[in-house]
């Protein structure tokens, strides 16, 4: 029984919670006359009331009862300070040991991550050097922390990650400082330290390294151990490893075991590149069918891009449209435009390499490669391809073949028939067929009037028509729709000058050199009257293109003009030594050295020029007279009696011939005086018919003589030959007339480099070398890049 529990009434959980002392009561507070006028008055006296009311203020205040014990100071008389603000500031917080061990491997583990994260900063705002010493520093810090854990009995506690990121961030640093003999030995440390887990993964850094140092078998051993220590649920991983193992057996020139890399990758995570590269291996072992197949497979790769028209507005939706107007030009966007842009890079590439190779000839390959990319998704690149082709012909020299291919494109859509019409404008321009350039241009204009390659063709075929304020007008619209395009601004140079808008000139000059340094071109269009200018601007011509004889002989004449002959003489002698065929720079030379007294050297000059200029006896005569001022007499009569043979009518031959045979006592002197009078004679009869009516004839010979010396086209050359003849008539020497005739007969052959050309207009057009073998000309602005 004394187990049996009798049932009772089951007691109330919640009684008692009701209860309440009514000196707690709040409500009841307003009604209390005391504590009223407690409140109103800040230092009024309580009144006295039968109820302690101390506990009541301290709850209301600090929002819990009083203690039990505790009595209140506030008596009678005493100042209101429920915030107890008459004790004064608390008192401080007590300040943290630092000088403990744990407080001191805290700061320095801090220290350590903070130089970590300053290293990496420093690396990528490009400051490699600096990188390396935080990371070196983080290095020393860090040592010092193991030493203080050991120190303090705590070496179990050692902080592995900081340590793995010290080491891998200094192996990186010295890798991009490339002391790579440092790096691969803090690689080395960090892959044979078993505690660190993954490590081996760095084998692919030192692999990498191994590449930069043109050590393949090593780079190969070191990506496939990586590739074995990662296992097969890093898929991409993986497949990046074997993408490098196949480039550098590229490098190796194994391509079979590339192809085998590149293979697999195909069939495992096909991509653009990968593809790319599988196509030219095949092509460096001549394996025709197994380029079709991998040019099929790599039009078929998928971008994983999403389809263009997600990108246009929508006008029914308003929140559509906002949507699409904030993400169609994100970094997503642009990312998805650059990734399509170098897939059709290497699809045309690739088309333009193997045309000519898979079938007997180009035109097939090239019609096998437009089929099969208008059955892929790439249809847009079929036109392109089509433009490739007629520029292959172009490389044939088979103008007609390229003409008809690109006229094939005037119903085509308006992209295509502008890049077509201009690449026709520019051909014909080229052929200096201006009306048909000048159609071209306007047809390419009307398929898409912000062209720049197009504005710029019809700009040029108003520049040789001498049209200079249209000209300019179209330059300064290309240069509105395309700000880069260097050929507008060169030639609205160009038109300034044709208009003697020489400030304005130079302004362009100047903006187009701020854009290419390195331009010889431009530098040359910036020579300015003032002579030092000039030399400073040739010399930074010079800097850039070292072996132009053109600027050479530029620098040499204005280095004469300042009367600066040994200067003068270097450059003037460097470009005779680049080229050797300058009428003008052999005529100085040969000048130079009879002024300075050394003849035997002139004759070598002078002797080169009649070679260039057989037809003119004014070389031969300066030969004859540098034996005859060198003393050789005997090489100077034969000289004169070969040129009286080729020139029997020319007088200051017979001359000389008479004075010499006199000088050395021979028989053929009367000979040659009686042809001399005949000479002489004719001379006056033609002077004679030239005075009874004929001086417009004889001006007109005049004429045609003068222009025959000047065939360079540059009435700058004649002006300069005729002061170097001058100089050599005045050179000091004997009594008799020097013999040089007037420079109206100089023809020289030669044309410059940086002369007239230069002044010609830039066209739409762009200049590249492929394969090291032959110029191509990209016409046009609209193909792709190779």
């Amino acid at each position: 029984m004394e187990h049996v529990h009798l049932a009772v009434e089951e007691e109330d959980l919640y009684s008692g919670y009701n209860d309440y002392n009514p000196t707690f009561d709040s409500e009841e507070l307003e009604n209390d006359v005391g504590f009223q006028q407690a409140v109103r008055i800040s230092h009024g006296r309580r009144p006295p009331v039968s109820t302690d009311y101390s506990e009541i203020y301290h709850y209301i205040i600090f929002g819990f009862p009083i203690a039990a014990g505790y009595t209140s100071s506030l008596t009678r008389g005493s100042t209101f300070d429920p915030l107890g603000q008459s004790r004064g500031p608390a008192a401080p917080l007590e300040a943290k040991n630092e000088d403990t061990p744990e407080e001191k491997i805290k700061i320095l583990e801090k220290k350590v991550n903070d130089l970590i994260k300053e290293s990496c900063m420093a690396q990528s705002s490009g400051a490699s050097q600096l990188a390396l010493e935080k990371a070196k520093e983080a290095g020393r810090k860090e040592r010092t922390l193991v030493r203080q854990r050991e120190h303090s009995g705590n070496a179990d506690h050692i902080n592995l990650d900081l340590t793995y990121s010290v080491l891998l961030n200094l192996a990186n640093q010295y890798a991009n400082n490339d002391m790579f003999p440092e790096a691969l030995n803090s690689y080395q440390v960090i892959v044979k330290n078993k505690m660190f887990s993954n490590a081996g993964r760095l084998k692919v850094n030192m692999a990498n390294i191994y590449v930069k140092q043109k050590s393949y078998p090593k780079a190969i051993k070191f990506y496939r151990m990586a590739l074995d220590q990662i296992s097969n649920a890093h898929k991409e991983m993986r497949i990046k490893i074997m993408q490098n193992i196949g480039v550098v057996f590229v490098r190796m020139g194994q391509y079979s075991d590339a192809i085998t890399s590149f293979e697999h990758i195909m069939s495992e995570s096909p991509n653009i590149k990968t593809g790319f590269n599988l196509i030219l291996c095949y092509y460096a072992i001549g394996d025709r069918e197994r380029m079709k197949k991998a040019f099929q497979k790599l039009i078929s790769v998928p971008l994983g891009v999403d389809d263009e028209d997600k990108y246009l507005p929508s006008h029914d939706d308003t929140d559509s449209e906002m949507v699409i107007e904030a993400i169609k030009n994100d970094k997503l966007h642009q990312m998805e435009r650059d990734l399509k842009v170098l897939a059709e890079k290497y699809i045309m590439t690739a088309a333009k390499l193997i045309a000519p190779a898979i079938e007997t000839s180009f035109v097939t390959g090239f019609d096998w490669c437009v089929d099969m990319v208008k059955s892929s998704h790439y249809v847009e690149l079929a036109n392109d391809l089509e433009i490739n082709k007629a520029i292959t012909y172009l490389r044939q020299k088979d103008f007609n073949q390229a003409v008809e291919t690109l006229k094939t494109f005037e119903k085509k859509d308006s992209r295509v028939k502008s890049a077509a019409a201009t690449n026709l404008s520019f051909l014909y321009f080229l052929e200096k067929d201006y009306d048909q350039a000048d159609r071209y241009a306007d047809l390419a204009m009307t398929a898409d009037r912000y062209n720049p390659a197009a504005i710029i063709n019809k700009a040029n075929t108003m520049f040789v028509k001498q049209d200079y304020e249209k000209a300019g007008e179209l330059y300064k619209e290309a240069l509105r729709n395309d700000s880069s395009f260097t050929e507008a601004l060169y030639n609205l140079g160009l038109t300034y000058k044709g208009l003697n808008h020489l400030e304005e000139a130079l302004d362009c000059f100047l903006k187009l050199h701020a854009i290419l340094r390195n331009s010889a071109q431009v530098m040359y269009q910036l020579l300015l009257e003032e002579p030092q200018q000039a030399i400073e601007w040739l010399i930074q011509v010079l800097s850039v293109t070292h072996t132009d004889p053109r600027a050479l002989a530029k620098l040499g004449e204005l280095y004469d003009g300042e009367g600066d002959k040994s200067q003068a003489f270097q450059y003037y002698y460097e470009s005779f030594r680049y080229f050797p065929s300058n009428i003008d720079v052999i005529e100085w030379l040969g000048a130079y050295y009879i002024e300075t007294q050394f003849c035997e050297k002139a004759i070598q000059y002078f002797e080169r020029a009649t070679l260039i200029q057989p037809t003119q006896v004014k070389w031969q005569l300066m030969v004859a007279s540098c034996y005859r001022r060198s003393g050789n007499y005997q090489r100077a009569l034969e000289t004169y009696k070969d040129i009286h043979r080729k020139f029997p009518e020319n007088m200051e031959c017979l001359r000389f011939l008479v004075r010499l045979c006199t000088d050395m006592g021979l028989k053929e002197v009367q000979e040659y005086a009686t042809k001399l009078k005949k000479a002489e004679k004719m001379k006056e009869i033609r002077e004679q018919r030239g005075k009874s009516g004929r001086e417009g004839s004889a001006r007109s010979r005049r004429e045609g003589r003068e222009g025959s010396a000047g065939s360079t086209g540059d009435s700058n050359n004649n002006n300069k030959r005729e002061r170097l003849s001058a100089k050599m008539r005045s050179l000091p020497g004997s009594n008799e007339p020097y013999e040089a005739s007037s420079p109206k007969e100089i023809d020289a052959s030669y044309v410059d480099p940086l002369g007239p050309q230069m002044e010609r207009p830039k066209t739409g057009a762009k200049k590249r070398v492929e394969d090291d073998d032959f110029a191509d000309e990209e016409l046009g602005d609209d193909l792709l890049p190779e």
